[in-house]
């Protein structure tokens, strides 16, 4: 088990194995010069461009010479020969091509992009605090807004579609451009054109970056109606420093002598799968998480790794259509299990799982390698969400503010526990 988890490290779910199409790439930059059934006409360009790894891809049934004599024909014509960064068109060219399997969640992530990723999951950035998906009709969106952010100061909602980026149209940009885009210096401005169900218009969000600390586990203590005091736990990420949060958390959870807990992953967008495994393990005996089912149909469970402290202590999840991808996996496993109530509003529905990859120069990708299914066998993808057990919807905003002292939902909560 331990070594099956451990090769699921670097396994999101924002977010496969895919390391040949790179190479496969990486080799059609090379073929055309070496390949001795074509001739490359420069007719007088000279190239500076060093093209190795020239062995021609295998089992591939495509000729590659439009591709080299695309190249040459820009290197050739185009007017502004500064432009012209071998580099970048070549990250260009691989991102085409992931891009054209059709998968927003499968992408290439050049070195600036590979890094903002690693950044986010660290939990220090700077940016407006918003984590991004994609809808049913692939349209970027909000995933959720993080708590104290800028991005939650001005109103941004779960599900509210991006349209514009300072000025730029998001209909064809990758979620790793956008994020590069929506970050920046601390201090900085950046407008987002939204589009938010039931108006009739857009609006724009001027928003001041600042630089964002996110912590994954935050504990407090409510007593219910009937005097019991119950924990708490709003998780808002599954990202590297989560499971040690989350372990100081619960010491503090038994040292208080909690009678019930309230896990809260509203507004959680998810990150890592060894993540989900891990706090759904707190809750349950045995048993599966999760099922990961692979392309050809085969199921593979990933089941309970450790010996949970809070087993037998009633619990009420809640959830919104920003909980999404591993925050879906905990709550599906702990309502599929019978082991919890989920209250609030449908789920996002990200079913899908990204393994990442480090490549070289500081490159990355990210490939969907399966879908993740609850433990009785649901797929929470797209419009379908995880469904609550008690459905509470939140306060309307009253001219665009947010009562933060009503929170119906949670009392709900702290009512099915009492």
């Amino acid at each position: 088990m331990n070594k099956a988890l451990e090769q699921i490290k670097n396994l999101f779910l924002k977010i496969n194995t895919g390391v040949l199409l790179v190479t496969i790439l990486a080799f059609i930059l090379g073929w055309q010069l070496g390949h001795k059934d074509v001739e490359l006409k420069w007719q007088g360009f000279r190239s500076s461009i060093n093209v190795e790894n020239k062995e021609p891809p295998r089992n591939i049934n495509i000729d590659f010479k439009l591709f080299w004599d695309t190249w040459d024909l820009v290197n050739k014509h185009y007017f502004d020969k500064s432009a012209l960064d071998p580099t970048k068109m070549f990250y260009g060219a691989v991102q085409g091509m992931v891009a054209a399997i059709g998968d927003p969640y499968t992408v290439f992530l050049p070195p600036t992009q590979q890094k903002v990723s690693k950044e986010e999951l660290n939990g220090s950035f700077e940016g407006v605090g918003i984590q991004l998906g994609f809808n049913q009709d692939k349209r970027l969106v909000v995933m959720s807004p993080l708590s104290g952010s800028p991005a939650e100061k001005a109103g941004i909602q779960p599900e509210d579609i991006i349209v514009r980026i300072d000025g730029k149209d998001t209909s064809n940009m990758t979620l790793p451009q956008a994020v590069e885009v929506i970050r920046g210096p601390k201090g900085t401005e950046v407008v987002l054109t939204i589009f938010r169900e039931g108006d009739t218009d857009t609006k724009d969000y001027t928003l001041i970056r600042d630089t964002i600390i996110v912590k994954s586990v935050e504990l407090s203590y409510k007593d219910s109606t009937a005097g019991k005091k119950i924990a708490h736990i709003k998780l808002t990420r599954f990202g590297e420093r989560t499971e040690d949060e989350w372990n100081q958390s619960i010491t503090d959870v038994i040292s208080k002598n909690a009678e019930g807990v309230v896990l809260d992953v509203r507004n959680n967008p998810g990150g890592y799968l060894e993540g989900a495994v891990f706090i759904a393990s707190e809750f349950l005996d045995g048993g599966d998480v999760v099922l990961q089912e692979n392309n050809r149909g085969e199921r593979m469970p990933y089941r309970v790794n450790r010996s949970g402290k809070l087993l037998k202590l009633p619990m009420v999840v809640l959830i919104n259509k920003g909980s999404a991808s591993a925050s879906e996996i905990v709550a599906g496993a702990l309502q599929d299990r019978d082991r919890a109530e989920l209250v609030g509003t449908k789920s996002f529905g990200k079913g899908t799982i990204q393994e990442a990859q480090e490549l070289p120069g500081g490159t990355g990708i990210h490939i969907t390698v399966a879908k993740w299914l609850t433990p009785k066998g649901s797929w929470v993808n797209d419009s379908k969400g995880l469904e609550p057990d008690v459905k509470i919807e939140m306060p309307k905003p009253e001219n665009g503010v947010v009562d933060a002292t009503k929170d119906p939902q949670f009392d709900k909560a702290l009512e099915l526990l009492d």
